[in-house]
């Protein structure tokens, strides 16, 4: 019988060191929020894939769209023979743009795909080069999404030098001492010393860090980066790809702010686990480019639209929107609760939108102090209990929350049963 530590030997002869693993389980199956590994342990999964699985794993709509995709054809590049699904899935995305005027939605296959497209077409409206994104932001791995990528480690490591022109802002959080006047204060010093307004093509911010550790862009920023976006002929590019898809009790979690941007960029759970991503822009920011100039082989694939369209039907009949709004409810309760324990893990700043769920690991209740090690602490013991927790943040010490919006009240409260007990066990090992 295979077992996970025959895997993990395998994947080490066979798999480079630098993709990484958060565990050491090997999946067998996975159904909605649960998933067996090959050794037959049950675990509740509150990582969703990284933000992927809103709609759990394999929920039966979107299986049995791709299985009928399937029948018909599984690829013809889009380029060379288009086809329906893919004209269907802008259609309706583009009816939910989060901003006025007409849209125009083009299909990649990944989120750093995705991203650095937005730049091209925002290089290509604008007639500029340079761009600005946040620190502890993250973007992607490629060359140009790891430049815009706020944060060295792991990301950029060994990998330079970086691509030119792209430019960074501290991103506001008050538990880190930068207030969005210090935010501001750097945009502008930043127009002074290196770039100047009429040389930037696009400024480019998360509605909420993912990567960077669940932290929303306050809307008193969001609303000043558009109005000087407005003033400089800059466009604004939300990055969606884990805030959107009802994953903060909106399709997408600029739509909080109100702040309408030129373009969004999508992936991760919008196609049910399958491999898609996007860009929903201004349609005249979206034709900006040349023919032949945007696409890609494998680009907006059929069985990935399928499943896309499938999962936005899930949304609406199962009404998805409100779920994430009342489960998130349920966790920042019960979290609460946990953190008045004095036996646990000493953790702060429990917050979030609908259900994408963060909070922080300290040394010492009342004071900042990020512990790092207590949080790996915290995921191993969760691991070990059952239950697939992932960690981010520039310091390393935030607990994020991503369990599937589908998954049922029973299921939630005993992955937060899991949780409570591994962070007990943290604070005693």
């Amino acid at each position: 019988m295979t077992n996970n530590k025959d895997l993990l030997a395998r994947r080490e002869r066979a798999v480079p060191r630098g993709v990484s693993s958060a565990t050491a389980i090997f999946a067998a199956r996975a159904e909605n929020a649960e998933l067996w590994d090959v050794e037959g342990k049950r675990f509740v999964d509150f990582a969703g894939g990284i933000a992927v699985l809103n709609t759990g794993h394999r929920h039966p709509k979107v299986i049995a769209a791709v299985e009928k995709q399937l029948a018909l054809y599984t690829h013809t590049a889009f380029q060379v023979v288009p086809y329906e699904p893919y004209i269907e899935l802008a259609e309706k995305l583009n009816a939910l743009a989060p901003f006025k005027g007409p849209a125009k939605t083009i299909l990649f296959t990944t989120g750093a795909e995705a991203t650095e497209n937005a730049v091209k077409l925002a290089r290509a409206h604008t007639g500029r080069s340079a761009v600005i994104a946040f620190a502890g932001g993250f973007h992607g791995r490629t060359m140009l999404t790891m430049a815009l990528t706020g944060k060295t480690l792991p990301y950029k490591k060994k990998f330079g030098p970086m691509m030119p022109e792209v430019f960074h802002l501290p991103f506001p959080v008050a538990d880190h001492g930068v207030t969005v006047a210090d935010s501001l204060k750097a945009l502008e010093f930043l127009f002074r010393a290196d770039v100047e307004p009429d040389r930037v093509a696009a400024i480019m911010i998360e509605p909420v860090q993912g990567e960077g550790g669940f932290y929303e862009a306050p809307v008193e920023l969001l609303v000043a980066l558009r109005k000087i976006c407005d003033q400089h002929g800059i466009m604004l590019v939300a990055d969606e790809v884990q805030t959107g898809f009802a994953r903060t009790g909106k399709m997408f979690g600029i739509e909080h702010s109100g702040v309408e941007p030129d373009m969004i960029t999508i992936a991760k759970s919008m196609a049910g686990g399958f491999p898609l991503s996007g860009i929903i822009g201004k349609a005249a920011v979206m034709d900006s480019a040349e023919p032949g100039g945007l696409g890609g082989t494998y680009a907006g694939s059929p069985v990935a639209c399928a499943a896309a369209l499938a999962v936005l039907e899930v949304m609406a009949e199962e009404k998805l929107l409100a779920r994430a709004n009342s489960m998130g409810a349920r966790i920042k309760t019960r979290l609460a609760a946990i953190a008045a324990r004095n036996d646990v893990v000493p953790f702060t700043a429990i917050r979030g939108n609908g259900a994408m769920i963060g909070f922080d690991v300290v040394k010492s209740r009342g004071a900042y102090e990020p512990d790092a090690d207590a949080t790996k602490r915290v995921t191993t013991a969760a691991l070990e209990g059952g239950l697939i927790l992932l960690s981010c943040g520039v310091f390393g010490n935030v607990i994020r929350i991503l369990v599937p919006l589908t998954a049922d009240d029973a299921v939630l409260d005993e992955g937060l049963d899991k949780l409570e007990a591994a962070l007990v066990k943290a604070a005693s090992s």
